[in-house]
């Protein structure tokens, strides 16, 4: 099928749930992927922080294939080798004790989100349910967890949304303490907001709220989807900080470019949860979890995250160069290869006229350039991609 056929049957069948751009991509690999006409594109995009190893790595393709060949599913009803493995990688390399596995991003929120809950209760807490969540965040679709999101455009159109969630502003240590009240049990936050914008913590702001959590008896939730698992340059995005959640979720990258997520938990929070308490049927699969450990273990051990440190950094660099070279970018901000630029203007055209030159790259807020590429990019990447930016911003000026 070619573009325009691709396009019409799915306008005629596919829910309308995406302001879609005008292409249809159909082969990927590496950094680069072609569209249905096989014009070539660098993808600056990655799936959205997904495929954070590239397009179909070997690695990834290979555990899959392999997988897919042996067990594709079985209930979690047994114990699943690829799974206990996944689990036992993930706890190795971070804070936490215990995994559940589920299919998404938004459902490893709404894990947490029950999760702090049921740990309310267990701690005698019983009317103790409020989750405190900052202004621009965002951490998933589903019911509770778009009413999680500090951003009432995604919440607009589905009332009566569920109670037990309030918004601080983000990096307003003031506003937070002002904020809890009798019955708030769970504090959640991304280290770095991805959809808000690419708006970092401050590090003094995270270990306040990490004391201030722990003198309170509440809960610390780090939403990680987006900006963990080797991203800013570190395995997980806290680690920047030197702070340690309760809590923290993942997804997105996690699979390789598989449908995967993850809540990790200490021992003792993880321990609220009981057999019934929680499921998902096809959370923790073989095929995700085979697909999961090829995944992190390119990142962990294979200098995927040094790579992202070191080309992230001459990547912003290159990005403040075009701040000063031309006004209408007014900020770059971000850590590793999750990185914003802020317009004085709508990045729409940006965006299409960099498409129409080769390159894909996000706006979110209608004003923030953001890019999310593969960690395994080059600095040759870079400079072709800032080149392209740079033509199509003397363009629009």
């Amino acid at each position: 099928m070619n573009t325009a056929e691709i396009i019409q049957m799915g306008d005629a069948c596919v829910m309308k749930t995406y302001g879609r751009l005008q292409m249809a991509l159909v082969r990927g690999k590496g950094v680069k992927v072609w569209d249905a006409e096989g014009r070539e594109y660098l993808d600056f995009v990655s799936g959205l922080a997904v495929n954070s190893l590239g397009h179909c790595h070997p690695a990834v393709t290979r555990a899959i294939a392999d997988q897919a060949e042996t067990l594709m599913h079985v209930s979690n009803l047994y114990y699943i080798e690829p799974q206990v493995k996944l689990a036992n990688m993930l706890v190795q390399n971070s804070c936490g004790d215990r995994v559940f596995f589920c299919n998404s991003g938004a459902e490893a929120n709404e894990a947490a989100i029950k999760l702090a809950r049921k740990y309310a209760r267990v701690k005698g807490n019983t009317d103790k349910y409020e989750i405190l969540t900052a202004l621009k965040s965002f951490h998933g679709r589903t019911l509770a967890t778009v009413t999680a999101t500090g951003q009432t455009r995604y919440q607009q159109g589905f009332d009566p949304l569920p109670q037990g969630f309030r918004y601080v502003p983000f990096n307003d240590m003031d506003a937070l303490i002002e904020a809890v009240g009798p019955h708030t049990c769970a504090v959640m936050l991304e280290p770095i907001q991805g959809e808000g914008g690419v708006n970092e913590a401050d590090p003094g702001y995270l270990r306040q709220v990490r004391e201030f959590c722990s003198q309170k008896g509440l809960l610390l939730i780090f939403d990680e989807v987006q900006c963990g698992l080797g991203r800013t340059g570190k395995f997980l995005a806290h680690q920047h900080y030197g702070v340690e959640p309760d809590v923290f979720t993942l997804a997105k990258a996690l699979g390789g470019g598989f449908p995967i997520g993850a809540m990790v938990a200490g021992e003792e929070v993880a321990g609220a949860f009981v057999p019934g308490d929680h499921a998902s049927t096809f959370g923790g699969n073989p095929l995700a979890c085979a697909a999961g450990l090829a995944a992190v273990d390119q990142l962990i051990n294979h200098g995927v995250a040094e790579n992202c440190a070191r080309v992230g950094d001459y990547f912003k660099g290159k990005l403040k160069g075009l701040a000063g070279r031309y006004p209408v970018i007014t900020d770059v901000r971000g850590q590793g290869l999750i990185l914003g630029a802020e317009l004085s203007a709508d990045g729409g055209e940006i965006v299409n006229r960099c498409q129409g030159n080769g390159l894909l790259i996000n706006c979110v807020n209608n004003n923030v350039l953001r890019f999310l590429p593969p960690l395994i990019i080059t600095v040759d990447d870079v400079d072709q991609a800032v080149s392209i930016i740079e033509k199509v911003l003397g363009e629009v000026s």
